[in-house]
């Protein structure tokens, strides 16, 4: 099975070298200085599952230097979004399947419009990683599984096969895969709100009164957010953000918060944007999600761009 990460930052570049460890034919597109350490160097991954190092990988900027291959895994920023799922046409053969991985909900729907919607796999991860310097990732721990859709599909079935080979990712597929992006989005939503605005890793938000009750209240905002839209969460949803949280390291931020930190554009339009902008809409109100909008917009394309 050939696969094409498209992105090889923090969640790409740990999957892709989980898949190669897992005796796949991966393609790493990256860019700057983490594809040129790649090509260098090849690619480590530093985790608390075992460390993978590659000293030889294949990586491009293009898509066009891979050619058609079985499976994409779409994992670029959201900012990044429309630039990235328009090159993808060299990757692209009748059977390939893009599977998108990014954060937020409207992931499915920009993939779609420029790769047939058939093709287009939804999926969602909980796994915490980042890069720490070109050519070396950081597994920081998280969920350690991969939620796809396309269930009935026999492609999607060989690449659970494979996936199951691959430390630390478990990735499987699902019948229903848009409760679980919903459940990512309102999860995801207020631990990179308040990890970012709080500027601190999520442990001494729990431990401190009033950071706890910001990021619950994030949380809750979003819950009322997705119930308007149709989406309600499952009965245990506030058992299980808490699970994925508490075993996080404490001093774990998000990765938009770890974007912040290093004057990066942060995916805030698609998070707490995206829950002001549903909350308007629907007529819910979301005030802490609408402050974190409002306070981080000045920085959303990171140091130096200027005001959007």
């Amino acid at each position: 099975m050939r696969i094409a990460m498209m992105g090889s930052g923090g969640i790409g570049g740990f999957i892709g070298a989980r898949l190669v460890e897992a005796g796949a034919d991966v393609s790493f597109i990256a860019r700057g200085a983490h594809l040129q350490a790649m090509r260098e160097k090849g690619l480590r991954v530093t985790s608390p599952l075992g460390d993978v190092v590659l000293p030889n990988v294949n990586a491009t900027d293009t898509a066009a230097g891979i050619g058609p291959v079985d499976v994409v895994v779409f994992a670029v920023k959201t900012n990044d979004s429309e630039e990235a799922a328009a090159s993808l046409g060299p990757l692209l053969m009748p059977g390939t399947r893009v599977i998108t991985l990014q954060n937020g909900i409207d992931s499915v729907e920009t993939l779609a419009r420029h790769v047939p919607w058939d093709q287009v796999v939804g999926g969602a991860t909980y796994i915490s990683a980042y890069i720490d310097k070109p050519g070396e990732i950081v597994h920081v721990g998280g969920m350690p599984h991969v939620l796809i859709g396309g269930y009935r599909d026999p492609l999607i079935r060989a690449l659970e096969q494979m996936g199951a080979r691959a430390k630390g990712i478990g990735l499987r597929s699902v019948e229903d895969i848009d409760s679980v992006l919903w459940e990512k989005f309102v999860t995801l939503s207020a631990f990179s709100g308040g990890t970012a605005l709080m500027r601190s890793g999520i442990g001494p938000i729990f431990a401190d009164r009033e950071g706890r009750a910001f990021i619950e209240q994030l949380r809750d905002e979003g819950i009322s957010v997705a119930t308007a839209a149709g989406h309600p969460m499952p009965v245990d949803f506030v058992d299980r953000v808490l699970e994925r949280w508490t075993v996080l390291p404490p001093e774990t931020k998000s990765s938009m918060a770890n974007d912040l930190d290093r004057g990066k554009p942060i995916e805030l339009a698609s998070l707490s944007g995206r829950m002001h902008e549903l909350g308007m809409g629907l007529g819910v109100a979301t005030p802490g999600h609408t402050a974190v909008y409002r306070v981080l917009h000045l920085h959303a394309a990171g140091a130096g761009a200027g005001v959007a």
